[in-house]
């Protein structure tokens, strides 16, 4: 098993100008709201990534799914520009 600073994973959060560590994509509030409603219970939350519904959605699982869709697309585009804005040296090493 590999340790926490061995992983290189991308991180999802930044630092906003006031020291607030916030997901990619949503305001600081929705950062808060998105981590309390994630922390709820697992069962409304794995349903809804699945897409598993059984007619209502629990408390919470629709504004949970709008702030995570919004962070998702927030996250893809700062992925595919942060990939564009790295130098590709394969390319420069064939020049």
């Amino acid at each position: 098993m590999t340790g926490f600073k061995d992983n290189n994973a991308p991180r999802r959060y930044f630092v906003d100008a006031v020291g607030k560590r916030v997901l990619i994509g949503l305001t600081p509030e929705e950062t808060f709201e998105f981590e309390r409603l994630d922390s709820e219970p697992e069962g409304a939350r794995t349903r809804a990534m699945r897409g598993e519904h059984d007619g209502r959605p629990a408390p919470g699982e629709e504004r949970w799914l709008e702030l995570y869709a919004k962070h998702e697309g927030a996250w893809k585009v700062w992925m595919t520009q942060s990939r564009g804005a790295r130098p590709d040296f394969a390319s420069t090493a064939e020049a």
